[in-house]
């Protein structure tokens, strides 16, 4: 991919923005590992835990990226990222398990280790997005990474008050997925009709979108029905 093209540039925005729809509440996670350190090492707990969760993130995408070129692991990956984008829609609240440390080593280490493990569907969704480009991948992640730390709690605001960024988020994350998918060797062949590749690219957003749609309808009817029975 060549730098400063225009194919450079939207990859970029793309990774860029599945940062801040992935991780908008990494700075919940990291306000509740701090919260229990006096005020002076609460700013330090956010820094090194954000800096060793970033060098876990970028060395965890640039392994995935190299796994990509394993034949059938773009379609597995594709597949995995299809399932993200509906979870985004229908999430739950992922912090119950979040315990503040009580002190700044345990607090760090809170930091990186959840970061961790709610990092996964970042790292394959960035590494698709990338498409085998390694300054993609770190550039987006340093643009993104103190939007992250000091802008997300605005983030976290804007997807409350404005519910059709988490559908955008999550048919970016959709389109990414299925591009993977059709960048898996074994369908070149297939894709390489515009039409059969466009088609597939939307079906694959407008179901993913209708999914999470039609389950918080069916979420929402059950849950009226459990209050309206409540209360009889």
């Amino acid at each position: 991919m060549d730098l400063f093209s225009v194919e450079f540039f939207s990859a970029l925005l793309t990774i860029v923005f599945i940062d801040l729809i992935l991780a908008g509440d990494n700075a919940i996670v990291i306000g509740l590992a701090a919260r229990n350190l006096p005020k002076e090492q609460q700013k330090k707990a956010v820094i090194w835990g954000t800096a060793g969760a970033v060098g876990i993130r970028v060395i965890a995408t640039l392994l995935v990226v190299q796994l990509l070129n394993v034949p059938w692991l773009n379609l597995v990956g594709g597949l995995l990222l299809v399932w993200i984008a509906y979870k985004l829609l229908v999430q739950e609240d992922p912090h119950d398990g979040i315990k503040s440390g009580n002190t700044l080593w345990q607090s760090i280490r809170t930091i990186i280790i959840a970061d961790a493990a709610m990092g996964i569907d970042n790292v394959i969704a960035v590494a698709g997005a990338a498409h085998g480009d390694t300054l993609l991948v770190v550039l987006g992640l340093i643009i993104s990474v103190p939007v992250v730390v000091w802008g997300s709690t605005i983030f976290i605001k804007l997807i409350n008050r404005f519910a059709w960024i988490v559908y955008l988020g999550s048919a970016v994350l959709a389109y990414t997925a299925a591009k993977m998918i059709t960048h898996e060797k074994s369908f070149k062949a297939f894709f390489e009709n515009p039409f059969y590749l466009w088609a597939f690219i939307l079906l694959v957003v407008i179901i993913t979108i209708l999914a999470g749609l039609f389950t918080n309808y069916y979420r929402k009817k059950k849950h009226e029905q459990q209050k309206s029975s409540e209360s009889l």
